[in-house]
Formats: C-alpha cells, structure tokens, sequence
C-alpha cells in the first residue's frame, strides 16, 4: 500500500466510525501508534490523515501527555468548506457566473427562510446596514460591509451549510464585486441605489413577505453584476 492510499484509509475508518456513531463529537481518537496497528498503516500516514481531518475541522489536536493531548473530534461546519471555497476562489476554479449564480441561489433561500421564521433575527444584518450609511466610506470599505451584510443574513437564516458556503464564498464575493466597482461610472448614486436595495430586502425579510424578499434580492445581485458588466445572470 502505498504512503498516498494509506492515509486515505485512516480517513475512510474514522469517516466509518462517525457515520456508525462509535465516534461522535468530544469523542478523543486513538492514538497514532494504535489507529497506526489496527488499520496495518504506517505512524507517518496517520499523522497526514490526521493533518487533513485537522484542516478540514474534523478534529483539534494537541501536543504532549494528559487529557488535553491527542486529536479529539470537533464539529466546525465553516471550517473545511469555507477554506476549500476560499482556496478555489484564490486559484480561479470557479467561473464568475457560477458564483453568481451561486448566490442567487443560496441568497434567495436565505431571505425566504427568514421571511418565513416568525424568530428572525435581523439585528445584526441591520447592524451593518447602518454602517453602510456612513458619508466618509471609501468604495472598498463600503464594499466589505455589503459582504458582511449578506454574510450576515445567512448566518442569521440558522441553516449552518448556506452560512459555510457564504463564508467560504465571501472573499469571492467581495472581491468581484470590488472588481466591478471600478466599471461602474458613477459610483455614489449606484451606493446610493445599493443602500436603498438593501433596506427593501430587510424590509421584506421582516414583513414576513418572502416572495417579495426573493424577487428583491435576486434583481438586487444580478443587477450589480450587469450594470458592473461582469456576468451574464439572466437565470
């Protein structure tokens, strides 16, 4: 067996193992000289396996003896996704108009679920509209916190897979639309035009009014990116 197959064979166990629930959150994995006898793999390939798990968010590890030692299995949903996102967004892996239409996607299911929970919360989306609201914004500043406004409401829709793939997606996000700002000719009244896009949103979020919520949100992204010229999101 060689060294790349082996350590995939101590992810498939451990996968194995959590799938069955022998492993659940909190639970301490063996340790390496065990997992290491019992899956008849090298010590090496234990320590990669363990490596990606770590990366992913699977599980913390810690150096040295007693019970803070070892790897110990965590629950970190924006952990491996957000980084795999990230990192294929750095690499150019995905075209911008799948990740817009991505976003439309996603964002639209965002608003609708909140539109429909009577417990939304939305103070923290407004939070960062408010912000949005200040006269001495550069463009970049403004358009990080339009990131972190959408970022917002996914993590307030309670569905913790969307709010992953926000997260992962945001550098994506804010740096198209960054780049799209500079292809836009008048730039004040299109913030202008985004604020007032982003207070309707949440004013449909909150009137409970999902239809409407979808319909905004959805002229509100693809309008950016045509009027930016980036993308073609006619779907």
């Amino acid at each position: 067996m060689t060294e790349t197959r082996a350590w995939r064979v101590v992810l498939e166990s451990i996968e194995a193992d959590l799938l069955d629930g022998r492993l659940r959150p909190g639970d301490r994995l063996p340790p390496e000289r065990e997992l290491a006898s019992t899956l008849g793999v090298g010590r090496s390939s234990v320590r990669e396996a363990l490596r990606v798990l770590e990366v992913m968010g699977l599980i913390r590890t810690g150096t040295g003896s007693g019970p803070s030692s070892g790897a110990i299995i965590i629950a970190t949903p924006h952990g491996g996704m957000s980084a795999l996102l990230r990192l294929q967004v750095a690499a150019q892996g995905f075209p911008l108009d799948d990740v817009v239409r991505t976003r439309l996607v996603l964002e639209s299911a965002v608003v609708d679920a909140l539109a429909a929970d009577p417990q939304r919360r939305t103070a923290d989306a407004r939070v960062v509209l408010d912000a949005m609201d200040g006269g001495d914004l550069s463009t970049a500043e403004f358009l990080a916190l339009d990131a972190q406004l959408h970022l917002a409401l996914a993590e307030a829709s309670g569905n913790v897979v969307i709010a992953a793939m926000m997260a992962g997606l945001r550098t994506a996000i804010e740096s198209y639309v960054q780049a799209g700002a500079a292809g836009i000719e008048d730039w004040d009244a299109a913030a202008a035009r985004l604020r007032t896009e982003h207070r309707a949103i949440l004013d449909a979020v909150d009137d409970g009014d999902g239809d409407r919520a979808r319909a905004l949100i959805h002229a509100h992204i693809a309008g950016y990116y045509a009027e930016a010229g980036l993308a073609r999101t006619g779907d």
